[in-house]
């Protein structure tokens, strides 16, 4: 099915694109079919009654986020757009006029989840717009029928979609085109951080991953644009900035620039003060095997977080070709070693993915003493789902009980780990920006070490910085 930019249902209202001038926005062109409650048609009687019309801008719309730091900056990005132009914003689905879910297909949990509250706002029978990555990867997907859609890089014109999908109209914007620029109006979940993307898509083909199919090949912002994002957020007064990526360390290859390039250039603007820190989002190992002295170098700066995502998801060269990953647990050895030789403090977050295709109780044995001879303060433990359209999803697959339990040994194994020994009696400047998932802690950071501890019951801040 090729890429559709289209008005699906309905005969009329703006063409494709249009934007509507407010004194052109007529009644919500809806009827009830008794035999079809579910479906929304359009009205074509002229002699049909007009109703009291709803002035687009004055509506709720309730917006949901599932996935990265990514699809949350894009929500932002969407939800500041409504905002701008009148609409109210809220986390409320009982509240809103229409929901705007912001979807994520790197696992399965994550598409069901998405699939259940599709579910539901259909049975409220609220107008539904779907954004990111499930749509523009997989954009048959039966729940996705009668929905209006905002791609992935179209998130610049969602207020025209929720105004049409108001009025009764499917509409889908998936064509790929430039980045949405980075000045659009923005609504921050969490006031004290900036979510910045430096780039969209990756260099990568890894055989199990989905997001590729969304995303896309790599697309980078230029440093111009990147560095004048983060002037303006300084000015906001955020107190952290996070770069977010689907692989950060192949940032600036499309456009003859490379991501220490970006770092000095943005390290350069951070107040000296040290009241806003940066945080360098995940890399895979391939691409910044060849800047890691550099990169060490910057993240040796008073203001940046000492702290790397590097995803390693096995501790088998043979378990890592079959995801085609394109490096060896040697190499991945080596970032480790030498990031954590030279800056002093350095932690390291990790990934694994259990019970891969063709994962034997060799490789995850390999796994399990890697994971332990790190001992990495931040271990992101996944078991394997196959997503549709990727190679994985073909491969022979281990036994669901066999990933199970491998999974909960590898949990057991970093569970067992203390790392804050030995941090007993240092004072640290720490930075409080987040609340704890459980509504009652605060994540205190330090800013050289990036460690988050569950520490003080939640009390009223009106700063991001002690």
């Amino acid at each position: 099915m090729e890429d559709i930019e289209d008005l699906l249902v309905g005969s009329g209202g703006a063409p494709p694109g249009f934007r509507l001038p407010l004194n052109a926005v007529g009644v919500n062109p809806r009827k009830k079919n008794k035999s079809k409650p579910n479906k929304i048609s359009q009205i074509n009687d002229p002699l049909t009654p007009l109703l009291p019309p709803k002035i687009p801008g004055t509506q709720t719309i309730y917006v949901k986020t599932f996935g990265c730091s990514h699809n949350q900056s894009d929500s932002e990005y969407m939800a500041g757009q409504l905002s701008a132009f009148g609409y109210a914003i809220s986390d409320d689905p009982e509240e809103g006029d229409l929901w705007l879910i912001n979807t994520c297909t790197v696992k399965s949990p994550s598409q069901s989840a998405m699939k259940t509250l599709i579910t539901k706002c259909k049975t409220a029978k609220k107008p539904l717009v779907v954004a990111g990555c499930v749509p523009q990867g997989s954009r048959d997907l039966k729940e996705l029928e009668g929905v209006s859609i905002v791609g992935v890089q179209q998130i610049d014109r969602v207020v025209e979609v929720v105004e049409e999908t108001l009025k009764g109209h499917e509409v889908r914007l998936l064509n790929r085109k430039t980045l949405p620029v980075l000045d659009l109006p923005k609504v921050r979940k969490n006031k004290f951080v900036e979510i910045l993307p430096i780039n969209v898509g990756c260099l990568g083909a890894c055989t199990y991953c989905k997001t590729k199919h969304a995303r896309g090949h790599l697309g980078s912002y230029t440093v111009d644009s990147l560095v004048g994002r983060v002037k303006t957020v300084i000015a906001d007064e955020v107190k952290e900035i996070w770069l977010s990526s689907e692989d950060t360390g192949a940032y600036g290859r499309d456009i003859g620039v490379s991501l220490p390039i970006l770092l000095n250039a943005i390290v350069v603007e951070l107040p000296p003060d040290g009241s806003t820190m940066l945080r360098i989002g995940m890399t895979n190992p391939p691409f910044i095997l060849e800047h890691l002295k550099e990169i060490a170098a910057v993240l040796h700066h008073p203001c940046v977080y000492s702290f790397l995502h590097v995803p390693v998801q096995s501790g088998s060269d043979a378990v890592l070709t079959a995801m085609n990953r394109e490096y060896t647990v040697s190499e991945f050895r080596t970032v480790v070693d030498t990031l954590t030789g030279l800056v002093p403090g350095m932690q390291i977050a990790t990934d694994i993915i259990c019970g891969f295709p063709g994962e034997t109780d060799e490789d995850f044995a390999q796994t399990v003493n890697l994971i332990k001879e790190y001992k990495f303060p931040q271990v992101h433990i996944s078991q394997f789902y196959p997503r549709p359209g990727t190679p994985a999803a073909r491969m022979k697959k281990v036994p669901s009980t066999i990933v199970k339990n491998r999974s909960r040994e590898l949990t057991s194994v970093f569970e067992a780990f203390t790392p804050y020994k030995g941090m007993e009696g240092r004072v640290e400047r720490i930075w409080i920006t987040e609340i704890a998932t459980d509504g009652i802690h605060l994540l205190l950071k330090a800013t050289s070490t990036f460690y988050w501890i569950l520490q003080l019951q939640l009390v009223t801040l009106s700063k991001g910085f002690v």
